[in-house]
């Protein structure tokens, strides 16, 4: 009863206002998947305005309802050349924004209040007019263009104002990444000639294109500068990709962004060592998916076992692994972890494999954790099927393309490999010089598509990198580091004389080497590459630790040969998922909160933005003369 009498009032309060001003508002059938703030943005009202004539809105509204519109927004003017408005309940600076055709950063320009407090109903806030702007002073001392700091300023707007990327002027300003302070002298551009915003023509922002796209809803608090860090976009590619923040971040704000990108949430985990904090309680079901193809062995008369064993390197890797996994099931027992292990064979090949009945025949739904299978797209059908029962599933050795909330990647892509090689080399404000051969065309084009302040070397028409065209790009005041990609002896040596050529010249240099293919191991090549002391990245951390000894002799004293690193990773993946079971946390939770180490490989997980973990466990290493590989500092 009273509610029908609340309601009763509502109509009533409704009707005597709309009798007592029949011309001042129209009617809007509501279509659907309109929003109040659609809506209102279409008749160049406020969402307050439309609430007001119809109170019941406020708790949602339907296809096809019918609405109250009010003629006019509630503005005022002043001067007959500025605006005002009178911020209403549930009004945000962007829908304000929205409504009167400007954006949230002028708004903020004309309230500087509002971006300290935010908005306040009943705040009147301007909308337009002319306001004293602060002072910027450029500089040029005949080398360089420099911006004085001006109160409120941010990189962001810095950036905009001389058409530069963020990223670009972190390079030349290091310090900045700490923070601006107001006076400070940021360097905008090397030259001689001072150029003014108007000057510098518009950058091009070309955004990788992989045809697929993902979409992000913004959340509270967020920030342009935020989110491009989270998604390893630069500012102005997310801004490409999503015009609409040109007017500023808000919440709720739907983004579109490659599908390819994992979150880089910032979070620094340390690293643990799971065996000290065990909980055993339950047994524990661990299921291994490994191609042995024991079928194919079996049914090929023609070769001995010992003859296949030779030819076949996809089943000696497949039995490196399973030995490093049965190590690692005998160092569980040793500790007293609860396990039930369970080893099928997958019988994998490029076109078929038999994942599909042993899931659906073995009660694999049951296990606590999945290993394997080797091939990408039958470790993609393992987590599909068991995705429902919440079973997580490990990609030991290759990265997938299709994402699940339960698949686990173990081994980090190698594009996020290359990413944290230059993000190191950035770290150390170093100055970067890609050598890269013909036959290596997708590593040119991830550079070109992902990180625009490489230098891409030429080439010239035997292959050779045209020397005449690095020495204008070294650096005199930075480590020049040579990124060089190939697997040619003659590349290699090539890169070996422009790294001597240009230390002649009194430049420092560093040679780095992105993939230690079997090439750089050759007796004709290493010796020279030990000379330049080169810096690579690496998923293996090479280190003589009473821990990695006692794994290699007690390895080989059981399979009379020492661990390669298939063995080894097939140990530290096993019993890492293994400890990760063992503990008081769920498997997705410890994954969470802890980075861990084993024999050579770390597994420090990060979420994927469409679902599912990527490992980021990279270490990047340094060669020394005495043959030894250890961690830059």
């Amino acid at each position: 009863m009273k509610l029908v009498f609340k309601t009763l009032i509502i109509f009533l309060s409704v009707t005597n206002f709309l009798m007592a001003q029949p011309s001042n508002y129209k009617k809007h059938t509501v279509a659907k998947g309109e929003t109040i703030t659609q809506i209102a943005q279409k008749y160049k009202v406020t969402p307050y305005d439309i609430y007001r004539l119809n109170p019941d809105a406020q708790n949602g509204i339907q296809e096809n309802t019918t609405l109250l519109i009010p003629t006019s927004a509630v503005t005022k003017e002043q001067n007959g050349n500025s605006k005002t408005h009178e911020v209403q309940p549930k009004e945000t600076l962007f829908g304000i924004a929205k409504q009167y055709n400007t954006s949230v950063e002028e708004l903020e320009r004309l309230n500087p209040e509002v971006k300290k407090e935010g908005l306040k109903i009943g705040q009147t806030i301007q909308i337009n007019g002319k306001k004293e702007e602060a002072k910027q002073e450029v500089i040029s001392n005949g080398q360089a263009v420099y911006h004085e700091v001006q109160p409120k300023e941010t990189m962001y707007g810095i950036s905009k104002q001389y058409n530069v990327s963020v990223e670009e002027l972190e390079l030349l300003n290091p310090e900045s990444k700490s923070g601006l302070t107001i006076g400070q002298k940021l360097i905008i551009k090397k030259g001689k000639t001072v150029e003014t915003a108007s000057s510098i023509p518009a950058k091009k922002i070309e955004v990788p294109d992989n045809g697929k796209y993902l979409t992000y809803e913004v959340k509270p608090k967020e920030t342009l500068f935020g989110l491009a860090k989270m998604f390893r976009l630069s500012q102005d590619e997310l801004i490409a990709l999503n015009p609409e923040l040109n007017d500023g971040v808000q919440e709720g704000m739907t983004l579109k962004v490659p599908s390819n990108v994992s979150l880089n949430t910032g979070t620094i985990r340390q690293v643990k060592d799971l065996s000290k904090s065990i909980s055993v309680k339950d047994k524990k079901e661990i299921v291994l998916l490994l191609p042995f193809n024991v079928s194919n062995i079996e049914s090929d008369t023609t070769l001995s076992t010992q003859a296949r064993l030779k030819r076949d390197g996809f089943l000696n890797m497949t039995l490196d692994f399973y030995s490093g996994a049965l190590m690692a099931v005998d160092s569980a027992k040793r500790l007293g972890l609860n396990f039930n292990v369970k080893i099928f064979d997958s019988q994998e090949t490029k076109s078929s494999s038999n994942v599909l009945p042993i899931i659906r025949n073995n009660n694999v739904d049951k296990a606590h954790a999945v290993i394997g299978p080797f091939y990408p797209q039958y470790v993609e059908k393992a987590a599909e099927l068991l995705n429902p029962h919440n079973v997580p599933v490990i990609s030991p050795l290759r990265e997938t393309s299709k994402s699940y909330s339960n698949l686990y990647q173990s081994m980090p892509s190698g594009d996020f490999v290359k990413n944290v090689m230059f993000d190191y080399i950035r770290s150390k404000n170093g100055n970067m010089i890609a050598l890269i051969d013909r036959k290596k065309g997708s590593s040119k084009q991830f550079i070109e598509e992902n990180h625009k302040d490489i230098f891409i070397a030429p080439l010239g028409e035997k292959g050779g990198v045209i020397g005449d065209s690095i020495t204008p790009k070294l650096s005199k005041n930075k480590v020049n580091y040579f990124i060089l990609e190939t697997a040619a002896t003659g590349m290699i040596f090539n890169a070996v004389n422009q790294c001597s050529k240009a230390k002649s010249e009194g430049y420092k240099v560093e040679l780095v080497v992105l993939d230690i293919n079997p090439t750089f191991e050759t007796d004709e090549v290493f010796p020279r590459i030990l000379k330049q002391n080169i810096i690579f990245p690496s998923l293996a951390k090479f280190q003589d630790t009473s821990e990695s000894l006692g794994f290699a002799t007690s390895y080989k004293k059981k399979n009379n040969v020492y661990p390669n690193q298939y063995a080894i990773r097939g140990f530290d993946l096993v019993f890492d998922t293994m400890l990760r079971l063992s503990q008081e946390e769920d498997f997705e939770t410890t994954i969470q909160n802890s980075a861990s180490e084993g024999i050579e490989n770390k597994f420090d997980y990060e979420k994927k933005l469409a679902s599912g973990y990527s490992n980021k466990g990279v270490y990047i290493m340094r060669y020394d003369e005495d043959l030894t590989a250890k961690p830059v500092e």
